[in-house]
């Protein structure tokens, strides 16, 4: 199950569960759709894939099934080094 992190690593910027621009990466790496595109340009800077549109989890999951309250953020990392 994804842990619908809350946040972009990359500006920080909250993306709740429903957020329609969180973006993912295979190892669900978060950043925010902005990020992704213009700083990241596509390529996720901690493993090198590329990204994908978080899904959205049903609301009434949310209760059992609740996003992670852990945080990531590394503006040291998103300058599209793309380390692997």
């Amino acid at each position: 199950m994804l842990e619908l992190r809350p946040s972009c690593e990359c500006c920080d910027r909250d993306l709740p569960p429903d957020a329609a621009d969180a973006m993912i990466c295979t190892f669900e790496c978060t950043f925010c759709a902005d990020c992704a595109e213009h700083v990241l340009k596509g390529v996720c800077p901690n493993c090198g894939g590329n990204f994908a549109p978080r899904p959205i989890r049903p609301a009434a999951k949310l209760a059992k099934y609740p996003p992670t309250t852990r945080r990531v953020f590394k503006p040291d990392g998103c300058a599209g080094s793309n380390a692997a």
